[in-house]
């Protein structure tokens, strides 16, 4: 039998009263013990941001066609949904309190109790480890889609954004791109990979880690910032744009970081280095940071990837000149379309 809408809710979405706040989530300096005064339940959820703190919110939707296949692995899914929303506050160094989640099910979906404890887990897993309470949202019937908002809180004035990169800065990204372009090629049958190849791309694809403990401690010594979800060139555009600045990018470096679970290895290597150099400019996905600081930074910067874990590379520079452009090794330039992944393009 179906579930109603409110069982539904009750038996995979409501939590017993929100947990304390581990110890293992980074933490602002000023983090308050329990922000989420009352959750799921009500008809409004009710936070309480620490004193001298911002609210970060961002709302993201993945959309059953458009975003993911119709058979992914609904634990993946549920990870997804939130990870692409916390990617959003680690680009504007925030830290999570809290979440929402408004799912349209198919009557199929809805009646699939195994399929929506997965969901439901794969979301929880990652909520969990970042602190992160579900505290509402909406059910529905319509074809599968789900979309959630996140609320962060960020200490006033030091949220990171697009618009303060200043001409001289150098243009960081962090791990590495276009992994999950490669998983989706494989996918779509575009090209082959190797199983073990393909099994490390789609990680990146399906279960993307947010840079949330990078994104904090760069707090202060960023000039901007932005997560990378539409592909490199068009989400440093974003910030190019906001700054009115530009900037060039170095081939080599940028080539250095490309899709770490599938570079070529040996003769019939199935990908040059055009090609990866493309996947990671435009392939999106990738929810990784691209930031800019100083050059008189780059030791903090380097002091805050290794405080976060999380490897970081230097690409590039900051211009006067506008646009994004390519240097290669015998320091030919080409200019690059600094233009995002458009769903109406």
């Amino acid at each position: 039998a179906a579930m109603g809408e409110f069982e539904l809710i009750d038996r995979h979405f409501k939590r017993k009263p929100a947990f304390a706040r581990p110890q293992t989530a980074p933490k602002a300096t000023n983090s308050i013990a329990q922000p989420v005064v009352l959750g799921i339940g009500d008809d409004c959820a009710l936070l309480q941001p620490a004193p001298g703190m911002q609210l970060a919110i961002s709302t993201d939707m993945l959309v059953q066609g458009r975003h993911f296949f119709a058979d992914v692995d609904p634990a993946a899914l549920g990870h997804k949904a939130l990870a692409v929303n916390l990617s959003d506050l680690a680009a504007c160094g925030a830290e999570p309190l809290a979440c929402t989640l408004a799912l349209a099910l198919p009557p199929e979906r809805a009646r699939d109790d195994a399929w929506l404890a997965a969901l439901a887990g794969g979301l929880f897993a990652l909520a969990d480890a970042h602190a992160c309470s579900l505290v509402g949202g909406d059910t529905t019937a319509g074809p599968l889609n789900l979309c959630v908002t996140v609320f962060g809180q960020v200490p006033a004035g030091q949220a990171l954004r697009r618009d303060g990169a200043r001409v001289g800065d150098d243009v960081w990204v962090s791990g590495t791109l276009g992994d999950a372009r490669l998983a989706l090629g494989a996918l779509r049958g575009e090209w082959t990979l190797p199983p073990e190849r393909l099994a490390a791309a789609r990680q990146r694809l399906e279960r993307p880690s947010p840079r949330l403990a990078l994104g904090m401690a760069l707090r202060g010594i960023a000039t901007s910032a932005a997560d990378l979800s539409d592909g490199l060139a068009g989400d440093l555009g974003h910030i190019l744009k906001a700054s009115a600045v530009g900037a060039s990018l170095t081939a080599e470096e940028t080539t250095k970081i490309v899709a770490a679970g599938a570079h070529p290895s040996g003769a019939g290597a199935p990908f040059d280095a055009e090609t990866l150099l493309r996947v990671a400019l435009t392939g999106g996905d990738d929810y990784e940071l691209v930031f800019t600081a100083p050059p008189e930074a780059r030791a903090a910067v380097r002091a805050a990837a290794r405080a976060s874990a999380t490897p970081v590379t230097r690409i590039g520079r900051i211009e006067a000149e506008p646009g994004l452009r390519l240097i290669d090794a015998d320091g030919r330039v080409s200019p690059l379309a600094a233009r995002a992944f458009d769903h109406f393009g």
